[in-house]
């Protein structure tokens, strides 16, 4: 059993039946809600996955502290704890290299977070994550 997992999440219905499925199979393990503010393209720290810190004026950081509290009070309400975590980073690359070098055992993350034609034209980050994570990644549909 895992003892250490990481839940991406982003306000999605899929994110946030990831969430429940890591709190509902995983009662014992230690649980972090991540949610990446993603980082433009064009951002040098965006190659690496991580471009630092995040301003505390940023006009992102209300809906991304939101989105981190829905997932509190979720694991609240299933009688849990969760840590939560935001970082500013590309999803897909952030999320691998973070599982790895905190020493996760597991990702359990949602299949999509976006619909129709932005699913297609941006690809899907649990696709990346789980071409590129060393550790295992378990996708909830």
């Amino acid at each position: 059993m895992p003892e250490r997992i990481l839940v991406p999440v982003n306000g999605s219905n899929r994110s946030d039946d990831a969430l429940e499925y890591a709190i509902d199979t995983f009662p014992e393990a230690s649980i972090t809600a991540l949610h990446v503010l993603e980082s433009g393209r064009g951002d040098i720290g965006a190659f690496s996955g991580m471009t630092g810190d995040i301003p505390d004026d940023e006009p992102e950081l209300e809906h991304s502290e939101e989105i981190l509290e829905s997932a509190r009070e979720f694991a609240a309400d299933h009688g849990t704890e969760i840590e939560t975590e935001r970082r500013r980073g590309r999803p897909d690359r952030l999320i691998v290299k973070l599982a790895e070098s905190d020493d996760y055992d597991m990702v359990v993350i949602g299949s999509h977070g976006r619909d129709g034609v932005a699913r297609v034209l941006l690809g899907s980050v649990a696709e990346k994550v789980v071409r590129r994570s060393s550790i295992p990644v378990l996708v909830v549909r």
